[in-house]
């Protein structure tokens, strides 16, 4: 039998998923489908992720708390509710400004 395609895949209360962990940023994939990857970020405040790029467009959405994220010469405060977008290989870092949880979606029209 051939296996068949994914048309629905349903993830709950993403930030259920993931807990903040003193003086720690924790990250777990909770999604792999085509053309996506979900992977989930707790920071404590204070926390943060250097500078750096992804090799395929993402998307940050808080879920909890307020970040600060830097690309492309401009800073956003991000808090829940808010997204930002960036480009393939846009160099940018993210800062926990409190205790927060995160959704990162990396958009990959490659497939799994």
């Amino acid at each position: 039998m051939a296996e068949q395609p994914e048309s629905l895949t349903h993830v709950g209360d993403l930030a259920a998923l993931i807990a903040v962990a003193p003086e720690s940023t924790v990250s777990r994939t909770v999604l792999r489908a085509e053309g996506v990857r979900v992977v989930l970020f707790a920071f404590d405040a204070g926390q943060e992720l250097t500078e750096h790029t992804a090799a395929v467009p993402v998307l940050l959405q808080v879920l909890d708390g307020r970040l600060r994220v830097r690309a492309a010469g401009s800073t956003v405060e991000l808090e829940p509710g808010g997204l930002v977008h960036l480009g393939t290989r846009v160099p940018h870092e993210v800062l926990a400004l409190a205790p927060s949880r995160m959704a990162l979606v990396m958009l990959d029209p490659r497939g799994h």
